[in-house]
């Protein structure tokens, strides 16, 4: 059996169309460099696994009992590995051809990148400005608050989302759109692949830090286009908003130490008291309404700091 380029992990969780749509693109075309798809069904009770299987053969498939989450998922897939290289690809995109062979010849052409990522593109072929700079503290107050909506935070959230770049030109960044990224297969393992204590969020943030530390570029490759549709792999999860908040703290936690993961806390409970200012704003003349929502508050901040 000749040993491919590339091994293309795609985890999948109860998304059957999208991921037949993904293997669809990916066996659409005649790839330069060999690859092998391997295919992580994350316990999909939408029969994914058995349409995998029934359509496309040729692909390493693993069946999990249960979730296991994004960073397990993969680390999973990546484990069977054969490839000189393994590129991550989430089950809701569609490669256009010849975007991973590009992604490949530029690492066998630059032996100091450590990793690269394609352009993220919209069905309607919009560019998606999904690059980042790595976060800060600062950052972890501003994001998503009222203290970003007005300089300097706004500038801080400004730098973070790097909206000072369009993603139409290639160039090295901290922070690639992790729907789909390539590492060379040795470096992935070196690394350990994804920390499974970030089993949902911020997980690639932490690995492309851990490869800046070793000296190790990354670039984003504007030439090689991914079609994405947005959100579609973490919409139906139902405890997407704690468990961000869970691996955020932790990524804090790793990379700040613990004032970090203080800091951290301190940002979520203004949040929280943010919101629960807003929840009454709008709600004025709804007093039930106010009371509802702000009960459910109260049960996703306890479920936020339970163990």
């Amino acid at each position: 059996m000749t040993t491919p380029a590339l091994s293309v992990v795609v985890l999948s969780w109860n998304t059957k169309q999208l991921t037949l749509a993904c293997l669809d693109a990916l066996f659409g075309e005649s790839p330069r460099h060999a690859r092998e798809v391997i295919v992580v069904d994350n316990g999909s009770e939408d029969g994914s696994a058995d349409a995998v299987a029934e359509r496309f053969p040729q692909v390493r498939l693993v069946r999990n009992d249960e979730n296991r989450l994004y960073a397990a998922g993969n680390n999973q897939g990546a484990a069977l590995a054969r490839g000189e290289l393994v590129c991550t690809l989430n089950s809701d995109t569609e490669v256009r051809p010849g975007a991973l062979d590009r992604l490949v010849d530029f690492l066998r052409a630059n032996a100091d990148y450590g990793a690269a990522a394609p352009r993220l593109s919209d069905p309607d072929g919009a560019v998606q400005h999904a690059c980042q700079r790595f976060p800060t503290l600062m950052s972890a107050l501003c994001f998503d608050s009222w203290w970003g909506s007005f300089w300097p935070g706004s500038r801080v959230v400004d730098r973070y989302l790097m909206r000072d770049f369009d993603h139409l030109s290639s160039r090295d960044v901290d922070q690639p759109p992790g729907a789909c990224c390539m590492l060379r297969t040795a470096e992935w393992r070196e690394l350990g692949g994804f920390d499974e204590r970030l089993a949902l969020f911020y997980n690639d943030v932490d690995l492309c830090k851990r490869l800046w530390a070793k000296g190790r570029r990354i670039r984003y490759v504007a030439e090689a286009e991914v079609m994405h549709h947005r959100g579609a792999s973490t919409r139906n999860f139902a405890r997407m908003l704690v468990v961000w908040h869970r691996n955020r703290l932790a990524y804090y936690q790793k990379h700040y130490g613990r004032l970090g993961g203080v800091w951290v806390r301190v940002c979520v409970r203004l949040r929280i008291w943010e919101e629960w200012w807003r929840i009454g704003r709008r709600n004025r003349k709804d007093p039930g309404r106010r009371r509802a929502e702000r009960d459910f508050l109260k049960a996703k901040q306890r479920e936020l700091w339970s163990p």
